[in-house]
Order: C-alpha cells, then sequence, then structure tokens
C-alpha cells in the first residue's frame, strides 16, 4: 500500500511539474560589465500552447537592485537573442553575484500559463 500512495504522490508531482514547467537558461554571451542595455540571450523549451507573450524579470540575488526586464512577442521561438528586450546589465563590484532570470508565459488576455526561472553568477573581477 505504501508503495502505491509513493507512486501515485510522484505521478502527481511529476505531472504538475511537467504541465507548468517552462524551461529556462541563459548565458551571459555579450553582455558587457555595468550597465549593459542588452539582455542576454535566453533560451527556452517547454512554452505551453496558447502563449502570446512572454514576460522577462532580472534582479539580483545580492542586492535590491531591480535590472528590469520587458515583455517579448512569443511565436514559437526557442531563442531571445541578445538584446531581445532592454534592461540594465550586471554591475558586481569586486564580487560575483548571482543573477535570476524569472519568464512567464502569458495567453492573449495576460493570464499566466507557466513560469520558469534560471539563476547565473556573473563576476566583478
Amino acid at each position: 500500500m505504501k508503495r502505491l500512495l509513493l507512486a501515485f504522490a510522484f505521478s502527481v508531482v511529476t505531472s504538475a511539474a511537467f504541465a507548468s514547467g517552462l524551461g529556462v537558461s541563459f548565458e551571459w554571451g555579450p553582455t558587457k560589465k555595468c550597465f549593459d542595455p542588452k539582455s542576454p540571450p535566453i533560451t527556452l523549451s517547454g512554452v505551453p500552447q496558447g502563449t502570446t507573450k512572454l514576460q522577462i524579470r532580472m534582479t539580483d540575488s545580492n542586492s535590491p537592485f531591480e535590472h528590469g526586464g520587458g515583455t517579448v512577442a512569443y511565436k514559437g521561438q526557442a531563442l531571445l537573442p541578445y538584446g531581445a528586450f532592454r534592461y540594465k546589465g550586471p554591475c558586481p563590484e569586486g564580487e560575483t553575484h548571482f543573477y535570476n532570470v524569472t519568464v512567464k508565459a502569458l495567453d492573449s488576455s495576460g493570464k499566466t500559463l507557466a513560469e520558469g526561472k534560471a539563476t547565473k553568477p556573473f563576476s566583478g573581477k
């Protein structure tokens, strides 16, 4: 009985994860240190059907500084290229900071269909 319950619980958790699992990753690519106005390239996977817009936000885990973000029309692309939206790039002073990118997949009414996050370090040295 315990095995059956564990198997059921695992299937519920994994099903929910796959249903809302927007995969997000990013590389700094050509991003320049200290407030580059162009966003880093972002790779997407598992974007749900019905998505018409992507809402992006970047924050610094080490400080309360908001790096901005924007909304991008979604037309099936798996990559948001360097400069896809406006923001203020990383500028850690002499240390490594960790930057968080959050992407929300929105339908035409603005309803959030899925959300994904990624974190990456950027060295100030």
